[in-house]
């Protein structure tokens, strides 16, 4: 009974382990809204709007200015009090317009020498001279507060 048991088992592992694995989930997205208008972007939409690079603690990201995103997503950045960042576990991190209005406040998608690390990606914010808590990592929205 044990053998026929065991034998059992060891079946089924091996038909598990042949079995098709699961396809990947979407593409990632970042949402962008305010209180009128939400756009989602993956990777690619941010690439398509021009890339520009920024060095933080030794580090050179790749990715778009958030002045960028938000005039592509129809906000107009000069009329907002501020801009949260919003990143997978619920972290959120507020600029105020000196911040989200730099020109080397970008939201990465990418670095210089290839794909943000698992720890940052999908999109990360990175503003060069500021605190770690400024920098969110795995971000996925971003909402502009009129």
């Amino acid at each position: 009974m044990k053998r026929f048991l065991l034998f059992g088992l060891i079946f089924a592992l091996a038909l598990a382990a042949c079995a098709p694995k699961a396809q990947e989930s979407a593409a990632a997205v970042l949402k962008v809204s305010d209180d009128t208008v939400e756009r989602t972007y993956t990777a690619d939409d941010l690439k398509a709007l021009g890339a520009v690079q920024v060095t933080a603690n030794d580090v050179t990201y790749v990715g778009v200015t958030l002045t960028t995103l938000l005039a592509d997503a129809g906000i107009d950045a000069s009329s907002l009090t501020a801009v949260k960042a919003v990143a997978s576990d619920g972290f959120t991190a507020n600029y105020e317009a000196s911040l989200y209005g730099a020109e080397d406040t970008i939201v990465a998608y990418a670095l210089v020498d290839g794909p943000l690390g698992v720890e940052d990606a999908p999109f990360r914010m990175v503003l060069p001279n500021e605190g770690g808590k400024l920098n969110p990592r795995q971000l996925t929205e971003i909402i502009a507060i009129p």
